[in-house]
């Protein structure tokens, strides 16, 4: 059994308001998580809290990214607390927050050598320059942390201390869940270009679990290196878990994607996990906040 760092990321930066003077509430993700009983369901050996960041709707100077320098100080302190907790040879689990902790958590386990990412989410997040218009307002990162992540983009968030080169070489990157990928007017088409594995949520029900898992080592297994885990719970149907910034249909089943988030955190390789986007200011009952504890415990059980 590995002991788990618990790591809870108030974040919210990387995403836009949906009407003026709306704050994003994926912030209050941990706690939330938390009052539902997150703690005790994980028993984690250490707790680290971070401190909630100031969201800004003005324009950041010498970037385009909202709130883009508050994103990089927010990542490079986590970068340090993964960094220890893998000193410390435990499990980093980051609780938040936007998609953007992604490359802080990336940026603190890449200190000790190379890796690999399964990026499992309902968007694969690869909006960057090269596919949108210069000419619009500031751009939301929280859209673009796969992109980032592969060093596309801003050097504000692609260039981090003591890396050379981008966080993961593209022919190491699995993404599964995206679910617009076939649409005619698809964003990010350049996607498809690159040497990522690509499994959107219809390859992925049409393989099952055992297959998309299959695909997924066929990957990992080209190099020797450890892996990151990213899970952006929208890559669960909108049905299931409403309580996201861009809920969609269809997604993968529950039940089928605590089978193959288990299998991946089973695996000795996997070096960290960290989960995004869910907004409890759209769940106001705390039901949903209480299905995440009781799935996480499922994929964490092997642990």
């Amino acid at each position: 059994m590995r002991e788990i760092c618990l790591i809870r990321a108030p974040h919210h930066l990387g995403l836009r308001p949906l009407a003026p003077g709306h704050i994003p509430g994926t912030w209050r993700a941990p706690q939330a998580l938390t009052d539902a009983g997150l703690v005790e369901a994980l028993s984690p050996a250490d707790i680290v809290d971070m401190e909630r960041p100031v969201y800004s709707v003005e324009p950041q100077p010498s970037t385009r990214l909202r709130n883009g320098p508050a994103i990089r100080r927010f990542n490079l302190e986590l970068a340090e607390i993964v960094a220890k907790a893998v000193e410390r040879g435990q499990f980093p689990l980051v609780v938040g927050g936007d998609c953007t902790i992604l490359l802080g958590a990336l940026a603190g386990r890449r200190r000790f050598g190379p890796l690999s990412l399964v990026h499992v989410d309902g968007h694969s997040d690869f909006r960057h320059p090269g596919n949108y218009e210069n000419s619009e307002g500031p751009v939301s990162a929280a859209g673009m942390d796969l992109a980032l992540a592969t060093g596309r983009g801003e050097a504000l968030l692609t260039e981090w201390p003591g890396i050379s080169g981008q966080l993961i070489p593209d022919a190491q990157v699995v993404q599964i869940g995206e679910r617009e990928g076939r649409d005619a007017d698809f964003a990010w088409a350049d996607i498809n270009d690159t040497d990522f594995t690509l499994i959107d949520v219809f390859a992925a029900r049409e393989l099952g679990v055992a297959g998309v898992l299959e695909k997924t080592r066929a990957t990992l297994d080209r190099t020797d290196w450890p892996f990151w885990l990213h899970f952006d719970v929208d890559a669960l149907d909108q049905a299931v878990m409403p309580a996201v910034d861009s809920p969609g249909s269809p997604g993968i089943d529950p039940e089928g994607l605590a089978e193959i988030l288990g299998a991946l955190v089973a695996d000795r390789r996997c070096a960290g996990m960290n989960m995004t986007i869910f907004d409890p200011d759209l769940d106001p009952n705390g039901k949903l906040a209480a299905f995440l504890v009781e799935f996480l415990v499922k994929v964490l059980a092997r642990l």
